[in-house]
């Protein structure tokens, strides 16, 4: 028979780890997505120190489910959700280890550590996912308590997540087919082609303006 404390260290845990790989690390590969044409070097920086900040929070509060447990529970690794939590917490620190040897971009060794971040980021997004599934068995097992509704309230989480994976892989597709579609030839008129020149006289001028 579990006690009130118990059954609430079990709840923060869960929470703790569905707030660290159901939110803020899909939340923050959703944020570095941004960046792969990004060309505004201030832009890339901000959405580089978004990520870099959500994968750090993410790291602390699977940290903090970790010790909960060491400290709390009985960590006998019998079942599936303890074994996979295990292999979890090492490649997440594995992975958050690459990513401060992040190379420039054009640098040698930049396309291999891209191939490995990206493997481990797969990795423990997976494991992740698998181990809030597993925990939400492990506890259904052990208080008898119906858990329905919070497996269909994370599977409908992760399919928006993947629809906005998937948009993002194809926005800038659309973007450029409305460009394509609304790039209609127009015949400029005698005052319109006196002001293009114009135009074309002061951007061949020099800028005074910082580039982005």
């Amino acid at each position: 028979m579990l006690t009130s404390g118990l059954s609430y260290q079990i709840m923060l845990h869960g929470f703790l780890l569905w707030a660290s790989m159901g939110f803020l690390m899909p939340i923050g590969i959703l944020v570095i997505r941004m960046s792969n044409r990004q060309e505004c070097r201030r832009r890339l920086k901000i959405i580089l120190y978004i990520h870099a900040t959500l994968q750090v929070l993410s790291l602390l509060l699977v940290t903090a489910a970790a010790i909960m447990s060491i400290r709390n529970f009985e960590n006998s690794f019998k079942n599936n959700h303890q074994r996979i939590g295990l292999a979890l917490y090492g490649a997440i620190w594995l992975q958050t280890g690459t990513g401060f040897l992040r190379p420039d971009r054009g640098s040698k060794g930049r396309s291999i550590w891209f191939s490995v971040h990206w493997l481990l980021g797969i990795t423990v997004s997976i494991l992740g996912i698998i181990n809030i599934y597993t925990g939400l068995q492990a506890y259904h097992t052990k208080t008898l308590i119906n858990t329905g509704v919070w497996n269909l309230a994370f599977t409908v989480e992760i399919a928006v997540i993947m629809f906005i994976y998937l948009l993002q892989e194809k926005w800038h597709y659309v973007k450029q087919s409305r460009v394509i579609l609304s790039d209609e030839p127009i015949r400029p008129t005698d005052q319109e082609t006196s002001s293009t020149d114009e135009k074309k006289e002061l951007s061949a001028m020099p800028s005074s303006s910082e580039p982005c």
